[in-house]
């Protein structure tokens, strides 16, 4: 089966938005402030990235833009995006330039839960935001993979917009990448919750919360 991997670059506050620079936010651009082997590093995680992959899911306009740029390109990062299956969600969109792609027409949900089924390994979404956003909703998204940047814009898109209902999640990895910092959330279903569980105890029972640590919340949570 399939899993839904999101990929976002993130400024510290939570900015998403125009990373590159080519979108006319006047902040944007903001990849782009850190040092030389700091671009080195996160090109070795956009390709080990592209390198696991086994499809990429793109709403249209970031479609468009990926479309636009990386199939004139060469080398092994453009070579493995150039013939990775692509799959594109738009109700619009005929006769798409990219190699491999196909258009997704048909109900957003649906669509994508097929998709996990048809697809065994990670479909990476990248960017498309606004798509991501409602596969969230639909818990249909099985990692959170976020590149921080040692940046604070004050602001712009955020990375999280209002959301229906909370959405538990658990940190899985951390990774430094010169002065980046990776990120791999993973979200949390069917009643499992971010705490020491009595497997992690030494013997089996459900997930609850340690000891003392709703009482250390509730604690932080008063005012002075």
């Amino acid at each position: 089966m399939g899993r839904i991997v999101i990929s976002e670059n993130v400024s510290l506050d939570g900015v998403i938005q125009d990373p590159a620079g080519v979108e006319g936010f006047r902040l944007g651009g903001w990849v782009g402030r850190i040092g030389g082997q700091g671009r080195e590093e996160a090109a070795k995680v956009a390709l080990d990235e592209a390198l696991g992959a086994k499809a990429f899911l793109l709403g249209r306009r970031s479609y468009e833009f990926l479309a636009a740029r990386w199939p004139s390109r060469s080398g092994p990062l453009a070579d493995r995006l150039n013939s990775l299956p692509k799959y594109v969600v738009s109700s619009t969109l005929e006769a798409p330039a990219w190699n491999n792609t196909t258009v997704l027409k048909g109900d957003l949900i649906s669509e994508v839960s097929k998709l996990k089924q048809d697809i065994v390994g990670e479909i990476v979404v990248a960017a498309s935001f606004q798509l991501w956003h409602r596969l969230m909703e639909h818990d249909l998204v099985d990692e959170l993979r976020l590149m921080i940047y040692p940046v604070v814009l004050g602001a712009g898109e955020r990375l999280f917009g209002e959301t229906a209902d909370k959405k538990p999640v658990r940190l899985v990895s951390t990774r430094t990448v010169d002065d980046l910092a990776l990120l791999i959330y993973e979200p949390l279903r069917d009643g499992t919750q971010a705490f020491v569980t009595e497997a992690d105890r030494g013997s089996p029972g459900i997930a609850k919360p340690a000891d003392g640590f709703e009482d250390l919340i509730a604690q932080l949570g008063k005012s002075p």
